[in-house]
């Protein structure tokens, strides 16, 4: 008799097997700094033939590579490395080496022949970013027309907190949150940050948040742009943009004066483009998109330096400490900013909710969905640990362990079981007939489980056509 062949699940549907969730690459580990260390000279030539790059640059090296740079910006020569060496003591060595081997990556400074060399292009358009003069317009071009339209440094701080709360409101899934426009949902999506809601119909409007997503919540919004600005940059090139160009635009915006217009008549087509991008996000501020002007909020001024940067993130204005866990599971949150509840919601069920406080418990269910949408038992601890109310300092260790423990025990569960698609093949007439096409499908690397007492294999999508196929030749002939 020959064997029978249950029906394939649909794609994503569990079988069983032993084994456990891939982890989701955490936010930050990569940085605009290792971005322009893996650029080929070629474009880091380009790159510093603009004054505002040069000085973008120069904020995002470390200390001693700075204070270096500065030592040889006015210099009439090269500067003996015997000379420079007098500078540093002993146990400031390997931060030294370290800052010129930073310096040398990225082609500013270069040690030939025993002499420090800055690179010539970098040296010059660095000492107009400090001195001023030329007509290289890298810092923006202010409007010479009075706008009838002014806005003021408070609407622009309130454009750029509805803007970027619109996005981090849809990726929590906030009830009534808007849907942000295509190329920003596939940015999230290209990101890591989401993914599709549905593997079997995959829809750019239908998105779920991730593992990855759930940490870039955690993240100050400077680390969020700039998280999202680096996935921005890996698509420049399939987007035919010019990459020394988005670089470009970006370190301009870091070097804009809040509260001024600036004009877009100068600017080339892959920087008005940009324009239109960075609108949905709140750094760009324009009444109309045909205007020929344009304000940078306070999101795009602090991009490249240390300047306090809008609070604009899932923690609103208030305290950072607001959530107090008891040890029988309930969460006290004192908060009224829709966005800490919808990130609460994640993983607790909530059951009340005053102006200033919201009640609810985490249980089985609620860690769960959470689980579910690949957000880990450690992100969740840590979130409770980042927002602990004050109150909950003086207890050690800060969180109660019987909830941590069973957090983790509720993920250890769910990963006992692994998913995926395939067939259930069953009903073999002998053990010689089961033997024989388990061992084919084992052969074929598609066996996923097996029971040799009840005769059951389970073969994965990509083997089920050939497993059938053999079946028919050899039993069924």
């Amino acid at each position: 008799m020959a064997a029978s062949v249950r029906g394939t699940p649909a794609k994503g549907a569990a079988a069983g097997g032993a084994g456990a969730a891939g982890s989701s690459s955490a936010v930050g580990q990569d940085s605009i700094n290792a971005f322009l260390d893996r650029q080929p000279q070629t474009t880091l030539s380009r790159l510093y033939q603009r004054p505002a790059n040069c000085l973008a640059v120069f904020r995002l090296l470390p200390t001693l590579a700075r204070q270096q740079i500065m030592a040889l910006l006015f210099l009439d020569a090269p500067l003996p490395v015997k000379e420079a060496s007098v500078w540093i003591r002993s146990e400031g060595r390997k931060p030294y080496e370290a800052a010129m081997a930073r310096l040398d990556t990225l082609g500013i400074v270069r040690v030939k022949n025993e002499k420090l060399f800055i690179s010539s292009v970098f040296c010059e358009n660095m000492r107009r970013a400090l001195t001023g003069g030329g007509d290289h317009r890298s810092f923006g071009v202010p409007c010479d027309t009075e706008d009838k339209n002014a806005v003021s440094v408070a609407f622009l701080d309130d454009y750029a907190r509805v803007r970027w709360e619109a996005i981090l409101h849809y990726m929590v899934g906030t009830d009534g949150a808007d849907t942000p426009r295509p190329p920003v949902l596939y940015l999230l999506r290209m990101s890591g940050l989401m993914q599709y809601a549905s593997s079997k119909h995959p829809d750019d409007s239908d998105l779920t948040i991730t593992s990855r997503g759930f940490q870039f919540l955690l993240e100050d919004v400077n680390t969020q742009l700039w998280d999202l600005f680096l996935s921005y940059l890996a698509m420049a090139d399939a987007r035919h943009m010019d990459l020394v160009d988005v670089l470009s635009f970006l370190f301009m915006l870091g070097s804009l004066q809040l509260g001024q217009d600036y004009s877009t008549e100068d600017l080339p087509d892959t920087q008005l483009h940009m324009l239109e991008d960075f609108r949905d996000y709140g750094l760009i501020y324009q009444r109309k998109s045909s205007s020929r002007r344009f304000y940078p909020t306070r999101l795009a001024t602090t991009l490249t330096s240390s300047a306090t940067p809008l609070v604009g993130g899932e923690g609103g204005n208030e305290e950072r400490g607001f959530v107090i866990l008891e040890t029988n599971y309930r969460v006290y949150a004192y908060t009224s900013n829709p966005l800490r509840i919808s990130v609460l919601s994640l993983f607790v069920t909530l059951k009340a909710r005053f102006p200033n406080l919201v009640m609810g418990t985490i249980n089985r269910n609620s860690v769960k969905g959470a689980l579910s949408n690949g957000i880990s038992a450690e992100q969740i601890i840590a979130y409770l640990t980042h927002h602990a109310h004050p109150q909950m300092q003086k207890n050690d260790p800060l969180l109660p362990v019987t909830v941590t423990d069973q957090i983790r025990l509720w993920e250890r569960e769910k990963n006992r079981v692994a998913s995926a698609a395939g067939s259930l093949f069953t009903d073999f007439s002998s053990l010689a007939d089961f033997t024989m096409v388990r061992d084919y499908a084992a052969q074929l690397g598609v066996l996923l489980w097996q029971n040799e007492a009840r005769r059951l294999f389970f073969v994965a999508a990509e083997g089920d056509e050939a497993t059938r196929d053999f079946i028919r030749r050899r039993l069924q002939s």
